[in-house]
């Protein structure tokens, strides 16, 4: 096809321009926390969507913020934000006898590995349930680091029921 060289820059131009009003639209949300969204089995999915509905609006005294991409596989709380992502895979850790006892915290009847991340971050994973749970805090947030696993203890106890997954 032989498009004349006007109508080429012309085209070449309204692609720009929609390239910039895209990356300015984009760049608008930018503060907006974003996640990976965990792909669990249907059944972890059911689960976790269980557990989206019944997620408090305050968690450790902060506001609820969900991150992008919407998704009731995440949920996030503060800025810079505390979030979970429900349906995730279970840390190779977590079966790793040497590592995974002297790394867990139980809080209000639910079981957590702590991993200390290298941004000074602190993730816990639920252990003993049919999903698996990961809630992080920023550094930030880590404190005693605990304030917002009790939190989290009533909704995963009423939606993820014990078991292994």
């Amino acid at each position: 096809m032989n498009i004349p060289r006007r109508r080429r820059r012309r085209l070449a131009g309204t692609s720009a321009l929609a390239l910039l009003i895209t990356t300015a639209a984009c760049s608008a949300t930018d503060d907006e926390a974003s996640v990976v969204v965990p792909s669990p089995d249907a059944k972890a999915a059911g689960l976790c969507r269980d557990l989206h509905a019944r997620l408090p609006k305050k968690i450790d005294g902060l506001e609820r913020t969900d991150p992008g991409p919407k998704s009731e596989l995440t949920a996030g709380w503060g800025d810079p934000a505390i979030i979970l992502r429900c349906g995730v895979e279970r840390p190779p850790e977590m079966i790793d006898p040497a590592y995974a006892p002297k790394n867990g915290v139980k809080v209000n009847g639910v079981a957590w590995l702590l991993q200390k991340r290298d941004d000074g971050s602190y993730t816990f994973t639920t252990g003993a349930r049919l999903a698996y749970v990961e809630v992080t805090l920023p550094e930030e947030r880590t404190g005693d680091g605990l304030g917002p696993l009790t939190d989290f203890a009533a909704p995963i106890k009423e939606t993820i029921p014990k078991g292994v997954a």
